[in-house]
């Protein structure tokens, strides 16, 4: 008996019209470059909509928004366009005394001036911690595709990478390998209670120190060097105890919860390593018992005194996956959790950006009642069409790196993307390419979404392109092996 059609079965089933969607999505993705110096350099944030203007900053260069682009460009082997992007933002690194060596977090030409944002300009005069952190992972990505090797090695890059190391891998009051931060430091750039060492930007950190110990390894090989083998003795190091640090503090099963919720407190001296954190088994919240069943896992959101932040960040966790941060069995586990977890984080509109949202009394007390991240909306729990892509990709690297590990569940996974995919093909034109959807299933463009929005469209194309092309490109967010 033929199943009775339904609203949900439109979103997910087949669609004739898929080569028409991409062809559409790739004219909208070719529009959104721009030039510095008469040559392209990156896209624009967000294209002008049709019968609307331009508003806000949404026509400058973000280097976070361009993180997918220039993965695109790389996959279409369009070089140049990457080399240019990332010798403008090391132009644009930051030299005054209380900024050395951070990356902008947008910039633009204006009367053929470059202007740059290090968060002067923004609302709440935020730093964008994250686009620093992007930019080494970006230019290994790019030396090791296009095996531009002199790039890698040239003093302007290995003096960029020193700047930006000075800047992170320094004495601090805190004993710990982590990066701390304030509040709205990455891409959930408004108040969400998410300063200290959210899980986003440790991940970031670790795929920042492995793509710089691959680029100072190559200039080292050329041209060996003293000093340079002995900052890569000290990037190496870090980066193996903030795994070590991420791997015991932040990753959770429902056996460490129960292990956790069983552990002393207020300990003092020597023996606080059974409660490091001073974790009273009040804080941890009675819904993670469904959320991670018997054998799921993932990493949780931070880590403070007495205060872990048990939300699921969806592109933390799969960029773990991406940086091989997670072991393999971990990142099964994780797809385990969001395979049992899909009503909530893929629903309607795939992907919700943290789950659960803060409720009402928890808006209004930890964001400052931030008209945007009402609950349901925007970065509080808001679906995100362009975080799909880096599951995918990790779902299918997973599956290259492993391919005879746990089939079924892989298949499982591997179904879950496609049903996904054609959820997006089939609603993001109606939808204008929208940046973000409101509401428990996603199923409403968000309140203030912009749209035909750029990091949706090469969101989708990337997507496409590692299903429907060449899925063995996934390979090229491998960060684990050298490959130089």
């Amino acid at each position: 008996m033929p199943q009775q059609f339904s609203q949900e079965l439109r979103r997910v089933r087949p669609n004739s019209r898929e080569d028409a969607v991409v062809a559409v999505a790739r004219e909208h993705f070719e529009r959104t470059l721009v030039t510095v110096g008469g040559s392209p350099v990156g896209s624009v944030a967000a294209l002008v909509h049709p019968r609307l203007g331009e508003s806000a900053n949404y026509g400058e260069v973000f280097l976070r928004d361009n993180v997918p682009v220039m993965l695109y460009l790389l996959l279409q082997g369009r070089f140049p366009i990457v080399r240019h992007f990332l010798e403008v933002c090391l132009e644009l690194q930051s030299n005054t005394y209380q900024t050395r060596g951070v990356f902008p977090t947008s910039f633009v030409e204006e009367g053929g001036i470059l202007v740059a944002d290090y968060g002067q300009r923004s609302i709440g005069r935020i730093t964008s911690v994250d686009a620093s952190l992007w930019w080494p992972v970006l230019c290994w990505l790019y030396v090791k595709r296009s095996r531009d090797h002199s790039f890698g090695t040239s003093q302007v890059v290995q003096r960029g990478l020193q700047l930006l190391l000075d800047l992170v891998l320094h004495p601090s009051f805190e004993g710990t390998p982590v990066l701390f931060v304030p509040d709205c430091a990455f891409m959930i750039d408004r108040p969400m209670d998410v300063w200290g060492a959210p899980l986003e930007i440790e991940v970031l950190l670790f795929g920042c120190l492995r793509s710089c110990c691959h680029l100072m390894e190559l200039a080292q090989r050329e041209n060996e060097s003293r000093l340079l083998e002995q900052r890569l003795s000290l990037t190496r190091q870090w980066q193996h105890d903030l795994r070590s640090y991420l791997l015991k503090h932040y990753w959770v099963t429902s056996k460490t919860v129960q292990v956790l919720r069983r552990r002393p407190t207020e300990q003092y001296g020597d023996h606080q390593h059974q409660n490091e954190f001073n974790v009273q088994p009040q804080v941890i919240p009675p819904w993670l018992q469904d959320w991670l069943e018997n054998r799921g896992g993932y990493l949780i959101g931070n880590m403070r005194t007495g205060r872990p932040d048990f939300r699921f960040f969806s592109l933390g966790n799969s960029l773990a996956c991406l940086f091989g941060l997670l072991t393999a069995p971990q990142q099964r586990a994780l797809f385990r959790l969001v395979l049992h977890n899909r009503e909530h984080l893929m629903a309607q509109m795939p992907m919700r950006i943290c789950h659960p949202p803060l409720d009402q009394e928890e808006w209004r007390s930890r964001t400052g009642s931030d008209p945007k991240n009402w609950p349901g909306s925007y970065h509080n729990g808001g679906h995100w069409p362009s975080l799909l892509w880096f599951l995918g990709a990790a779902i299918l690297l997973h599956q290259q790196r492993h391919p005879n590990a746990d089939v079924l569940l892989m298949g499982q996974m591997h179904s879950l993307l496609e049903e996904c995919y054609w959820s997006q093909l089939n609603q993001l034109p109606r939808q204008q390419w929208a940046e973000y959807f409101d509401g428990p299933t996603g199923a409403w463009v968000g309140q203030q979404s912009r749209t035909y929005q750029t990091w949706t469209v090469v969101g989708f194309l990337l997507l496409h392109h590692l299903l429907r092309l060449n899925p063995g490109d996934a390979s090229l967010l491998d960060l684990e092996h050298g490959g130089g």
